[in-house]
Order: structure tokens, then sequence, then C-alpha cells
């Protein structure tokens, strides 16, 4: 039976051996922690990204479409009622 050596006192090649056996694969496994982003905190990405998407479809274009639409019907049906008669 042999003695146990210490790895400091091993050759650098017996080291290399040792080290290589105890590294493994994580195969599918990713090592790196993840934190899940605190949904009260400040978070100044999320801002940025919703003045750039305002900025992109025009600055308040939801708002105007659906401004648009609802004059557009009245204007439908309730000027062309008053300006053309119904017997015409």
């Amino acid at each position: 039976m042999s003695k146990y050596v210490s790895l400091d006192k091993r050759s650098k090649k017996q080291q290399k051996e040792y080290h290589s056996r105890q590294r493994r694969t994580w195969g599918d496994i990713n090592p790196v922690t993840r934190s899940v982003p605190n949904g009260k905190a400040y978070n100044r990405k999320k801002e940025k990204e919703r003045i750039s998407k305002e900025f992109r479809d025009g600055f308040g274009a939801d708002s105007f479409y659906l401004n648009q639409a609802t004059i557009y019907i009245f204007y439908k049906y309730s000027v062309f009622e008053k300006i053309l008669p119904q017997n015409a």
C-alpha cells in the first residue's frame, strides 16, 4: 500500500493528472447564477424602451388613431345627417 503524498508535494505532472481527473463537464447545465429582477425596483432600461417605443410609433400614436376613429364615426353619423336631409 502506497503512502498518501499531499498535492503540493507532488510533481507538476502528477498534480495536472489529479486535477484533470477532478474536472468534469457540466453537460446541459449552465452553472451561471441567475436572479429574478425585483419588480418594485426602478428599471432604467425598461423606461428607455418605453420612451423609444413612443417616439418610434409617433408620440401618442395609439391615442391619435383612437381619436381619429372617434371623430370619423362622429362625423359620419351626426354631421351628414344635419347637412343632408333624410328625404333628399
